[in-house]
Order: structure tokens, then C-alpha cells, then sequence
């Protein structure tokens, strides 16, 4: 499998199920041959890695992450240490010999076996006692097998002489000709081969706990983000059944809005072409009678004489006056526009399902809106006719725990402060909302100061596993409930202000509609005149023939 295709462990179970063996490639699942170390610190086989690089990269086939190879092999630098590790533990594994008698142990012997560094040769038990223990053997260095020194740590391989010195500015063993070669500063760092393995021992126990510290850190943060994906697991299953039972809910109260609406349009429509068409009616029927009287006129004065004008005009003047005088219903008596404010009906059946709070509507149209009802919602409505959705103040003996939703976040709150306080008006408003970010800004910062002194306390607990001073906790609580005391009463302070904005907020409220009515009132006079100038021109154009022919009458009967 050497070299094959890597699928990346797609879960953290999938993780814990791995071969996690030190010694063991997550490619080949084989002992490492030539590992190589990657810049994120995982080890693989050179034979697995090898064809894996392009343009001096190599991404690691575990976490993705990019290293920069060098040199014509495409590969990253062999692991020394793990090579090592590697070694040892294959050389573990051989069948050992003893040089003197010849006698293989097994593994389990393994433990019991000696090596002579200065023979490099292993022994066992028996011939370590009988063979090792003469004189000419004293200067020996006799160790257990596992300890042994291989020849290519015994020996300096520039000079053929034994290391007897370690510098810790090079990280490098010495022998007396290296150490005579260096200069006279770099002699200061140099220390006996036993001092250096004492300094080294305890400097990788150090690094060793913080390994584990951050193994500790490590394992508590997988515990953490399975819990939380577990809850987001469970937050979307429950997020996505309450919106399907809202908009469930939302789509039957709509449903049943819109039949109460479209009977509402219905009934509008019925009663206003009922209205119209009783009104044309009229009019139709009266529309030949004055046609008729016209052609009366027109007759009688062309035929009748001075004394029959005497006798029969006035009695003729009069009768048109009285159908002038009639109560006629030229002036359409509404407005042919139906409205239902659908809008508005809509937005009011929905909101005990979004829980809005109620709203107050005005009608009229929304160009004369000032800043003095900024953040109100406007649902527009048909051409001449609008409904101004504001926002009615809850009761002023609402507790602090159970007032309504915050509508707008803090940070959309203080830009739309800042740009009342930039208009320049000074009103009550302003001046509270000037006071209010003042005091704001100093709880803000109380309350940060006790959530860092909490945060603090919790990585000592959790990460550090440290103990915490009981009075440092008591200093928290009792500042915490100060805090809440200062907060509730600002909010009962601000609170107790609502009554006087909400006089300022309805004379708005009532200037605003009386605006409204005032420019509706304009537009539906100029919609009369209109009217009015449409039929003068109608009943203009049809007298226009009578007019023109008893022009001509009067003309031939004129003595000329």
C-alpha cells in the first residue's frame, strides 16, 4: 500500500479508531522505512510521499497542511529521531547471542541481557559474572542491553576519537580534538557528557509537561466541540421544526386573512358599482329631459311671437329653474378606489406569531414623517391612500424581566443615538439619550471588567488546574450584585421617563395625521375640480349642435 491513495479521517472517531502506533505509517500501516517529517509535525514513509510534490510543496495527505520540500527528491528531511526510535526498536527485536557462550535468549530474556560498550559485544548473566569480572576487564563499560551505545555515538567520525564533551550552543557532542579546535567563547559552553544528559533530562521533562498540559487542553476542547456539536445537532433539528410549525401556522393565518380580505374587496366592489351604477342611472334619465327642454326652448323662441313669449316664456323660465334647482347627483359620492389595507391586515395577523408588538395605524401618506418618530415601520399602501405602521409603547408597569424584545441591537441603537445627536436638536429626547449613553458606557464597563476577571478564573480552573482564592470569588459576587442593583435602577430611572416622551411621541403622532389628512384633502379637491372640468367640457360638446342651430334660426328670423 505504500504510496497509494490517502483518504483524510473525515470524524474524530474515525481518529480514535486510527492505528495510532508511534512506529506505524497512517499510509502504508506498515513500520516506517526512511520516515520523513513534515512542516505540521506528521511523520510518513519517503515511499509514501514520494510523486506527492508540486511547484516545492507538499500538502500532508492527514491534515492538508503545505510543506516546502527541497532538493531534486520531492521529499521533506528524514526524521532522525523517529529513525532512531525506529532502529531501536528492530534492533529490540533480533535474537540476541551471547559473544562468549553462544547461548540465544528470547524476548523475554531480554531484560537480563548486558553489552560491553568497550568489547561491543552483548553478554549474558552467567558470563558477566565469570568472564567480565578479572581485572583486565575493569575499565569495561558494561551496560543493559536496551542502553547500549552504538559505534556511531561513540566515536567522533571527524577525529576517531570518544565524545567526552557536549556544547549546548550547538547542540553537539566533542571530542578533546573538537573541543581544543573551538574558540576560546565557545569553550564557555561546553559541559561534561553527564551534565549535559542531567540539563537534557530535565529540560524534556519540561517540555514533556507542557505537552501533556496541551494533551490535557487538547482532549477537554475535543470533549467540548463533540458536546457542542451535538447541541448544534439538536439546536438545528429543533430550529428547523419550529420553523416549519411557524410558517405552518403563519400560512393558515394568512390563508384565512386573505378569504376575509378578498370578501372584504367583494363587498367593497358591490357596494361601490351599485352606488355608480344607481347614480349613472339617474343621470341617464336625465340626461333626455334636458335635451328635451333644450329643444323646447329652441322651438318657443323661434315660433312663438312677443305675446305668446309674455304668455308662455315665464312659465317656461320657471320650469327650468326648478330642474336646475333639483337635487342632482352629478359628483361621484366616493372614490372609485378599493382599499383593504391588506398590508396592515396581514402584518396584524402575523404578529402574535412573530410576537410583535401591537401596532397603532394612522392613514395618510408617509412624506411628512419628521425625526421626531424615527424607527417606525412603514407598510406602504395604494397610490392615494397609505397606513403609517408605528410602534406603541408597552404599559409603564412592565417589570425589567418581562419587557418586550429589544428591537434593535446595541450597536444599531448607538449609530442611530449618534445621528439623533448629530441633527442638533435639542429636545428632551436628546438630552436623555446623551445622559443615557454616558451611564451606559460606564455599566458596559463594569460588566466587561467582571467578565474578564471571570474568564481568568475559569482558564486557571479548567486549563492550569489551580486553586482559586475563595475571596476572589466573594469580590465577584458582591460586585456582580452591586452591578445589578446600579442596572435595575437605570432601567427603573429610564423607564419612569416614559410617560413624558410618550405625550412628546402622540403629538407627533397627531400632527403627523393631521398632516396626512390635510394633504388628502388637497389631493381629493384637485380630483373634484378635475371631475367638475371633465363634465362641463362633456355637456359644452354635446349643446354645442343646439347651440349652433338655433344660432342659425335666430340668424334667418332677424330682419336684415
Amino acid at each position: 500500500m505504500a504510496g497509494g491513495i490517502f483518504s483524510p479521517l473525515g470524524s474524530c472517531s474515525e481518529l480514535e479508531k486510527a492505528n495510532c502506533h508511534p512506529l506505524v505509517c497512517l499510509l502504508c500501516h506498515e513500520p516506517y522505512q526512511h520516515p520523513c517529517l513534515l512542516d505540521c509535525y506528521h511523520n510518513f514513509c519517503a515511499s509514501c510521499l514520494r510523486g506527492r510534490a508540486s511547484d516545492g510543496r507538499l500538502r500532508c495527505p492527514l491534515c492538508g497542511h503545505p510543506s516546502v520540500v527541497r532538493g531534486g527528491t520531492g521529499l521533506p528531511p528524514v526524521d532522525r529521531l523517529l529513525q532512531f526510535l525506529v532502529d531501536s526498536s528492530a534492533d529490540s527485536e533480533e535474537d540476541v547471542q551471547c559473544a562468549n557462550c553462544d547461548r540465544c535468549c528470547t524476548k523475554a530474556e531480554l531484560d537480563t541481557m548486558y553489552f560491553c560498550n568497550t568489547c561491543g559485544q552483548p553478554l549474558c548473566t552467567p558470563c558477566r559474572e565469570e568472564t567480565h569480572r578479572a581485572k583486565m576487564f575493569a575499565r569495561h563499560e558494561i551496560v543493559s542491553l536496551s542502553k547500549r551505545t552504538k559505534d556511531i555515538h561513540k566515536k567522533c567520525p571527524l577525529h576517531e576519537e570518544p565524545y567526552i564533551m557536549f556544547s549546548t550552543e550547538k547542540k553537539s557532542m566533542l571530542c578533546i580534538n573538537c573541543f581544543r579546535d573551538m574558540q576560546g567563547e565557545s569553550r564557555a559552553h561546553c559541559i561534561d557528557i553527564e551534565t549535559a544528559y542531567m540539563q537534557g533530562c530535565q529540560r524534556l521533562d519540561q517540555a514533556v509537561m507542557a505537552v501533556k498540559e496541551l494533551q490535557t487542553s487538547t482532549c477537554e476542547a475535543i470533549v467540548l466541540l463533540k458536546a457542542m456539536i451535538e447541541e448544534v445537532r439538536n439546536s438545528a433539528s429543533e430550529e428547523e421544526a419550529a420553523i416549519n410549525s411557524l410558517f405552518g401556522r403563519m400560512q393558515e393565518q394568512l390563508s384565512e386573512r386573505k378569504k376575509t380580505l378578498l370578501k372584504a374587496v367583494q363587498s367593497q366592489h358591490e357596494e361601490k358599482e351599485k352606488a355608480f351604477k344607481e347614480q349613472l342611472a339617474h343621470l341617464a334619465s336625465l340626461l333626455p329631459t334636458l335635451q328635451v327642454h333644450l329643444v323646447t326652448c329652441s322651438a318657443f323662441l323661434s315660433s312663438a311671437n312677443k305675446a305668446e313669449f309674455l304668455d308662455l316664456g315665464y312659465q317656461l323660465m320657471e320650469r327650468l329653474q326648478r330642474i336646475v334647482k333639483l337635487p342632482h347627483r352629478l359628483r361621484p359620492a366616493q372614490t372609485s378606489k378599493i382599499n383593504s389595507e391588506y398590508r396592515a391586515e396581514f402584518a396584524r395577523c402575523l404578529e402574535p406569531l412573530l410576537m410583535l408588538s401591537p401596532r397603532r395605524s394612522v392613514v395618510g401618506s408617509a412624506s411628512g414623517i419628521g425625526p421626531g418618530i424615527a424607527g417606525t415601520n412603514m407598510l406602504p399602501g395604494s397610490q392615494c391612500s397609505k397606513t403609517l405602521m408605528v410602534p406603541s409603547c408597552p404599559p409603564a408597569g412592565d417589570k425589567m424581566s418581562t419587557s418586550p424584545m429589544v428591537r434593535k441591537p446595541t450597536m444599531h441603537r448607538y449609530i442611530s443615538t449618534k445621528v439623533l445627536l448629530a441633527e442638533g436638536c435639542e429636545t428632551p429626547f436628546a438630552e436623555h439619550c446623551r445622559n443615557y449613553e454616558n451611564t451606559y458606557r460606564m455599566l458596559q464597563t463594569e460588566i466587561q471588567g467582571l467578565k474578564d476577571q471571570v474568564q481568568e478564573l475559569h482558564r486557571d480552573l479548567t486549563k492550569h488546574h489551580s486553586l482559586i482564592k475563595t475571596e476572589i470569588m466573594s469580590e465577584i459576587l458582591q460586585k456582580s450584585l452591586q452591578m445589578d442593583v446600579q442596572i435595575a435602577a437605570h432601567y427603573s430611572a429610564v423607564e419612569m421617563m416614559r410617560s413624558v416622551f410618550e405625550e412628546v411621541w402622540e403629538e407627533t403622532y397627531q400632527r403627523v395625521a393631521n398632516e396626512q389628512e390635510i394633504y388628502e384633502a388637497q389631493l381629493h379637491d384637485l380630483l373634484q375640480l378635475r371631475q367638475e372640468n371633465s363634465c362641463l367640457t362633456t355637456i359644452t360638446k354635446q349643446i354645442a349642435p343646439y347651440v349652433r342651430s338655433i344660432a342659425k334660426v335666430k340668424e334667418r328670423l332677424e330682419p336684415r
